[in-house]
């Protein structure tokens, strides 16, 4: 098998909503299809992500306010867990900030080398953003 592109179709309950959420994480929108809407895609750089009205997959957001942590509830969301990597973490988590997004696990330096934070989508779909630590401050 030889991959060309992939691209994960994340099930949500409103496509409007999602867009606009998309556009506030830094996100920007390819194409929407249907009368009404009902399917799309939003892109940053390469990266491309379908977004599906009530179809093609599962959502759910969960009552846990962390993904990591003793408060943390990994498997608490029923969406789709993706990992984003960026130049630079903390960049991405001021940008959250100041959009008043669903962080649920503020960056931290991992002992796999990824210096990471979660942002929750409204549907429970959960992006681990995270940038690759220098060989010296791997844990």
């Amino acid at each position: 098998m030889d991959v060309k592109f992939i691209s994960p179709i994340l099930n949500v309950n409103n496509i409007v909503e999602s867009f606009s959420w998309f556009e506030s994480f830094g996100w920007y929108k390819v194409f929407e299809w249907g009368e009404p809407v009902g399917f799309g895609a939003v892109a940053s750089g390469d990266a491309q992500i379908f977004l599906c009205e009530g179809a093609q997959g599962g959502n759910g957001k969960g009552s846990n306010a962390k993904t990591f942590g003793v408060e943390g509830g990994e498997s608490a969301d029923k969406g789709v867990w993706m990992s984003i990597f960026v130049d630079n973490v903390d960049e991405i988590h001021n940008e959250c900030l100041n959009k008043q997004l669903d962080i649920v696990f503020e960056p931290t330096d991992m002992p796999w080398g990824v210096r990471e934070m979660h942002v929750r989508h409204p549907d429970g779909h959960v992006f681990r953003v995270g940038t690759s630590l220098p060989e010296g401050e791997q844990q």
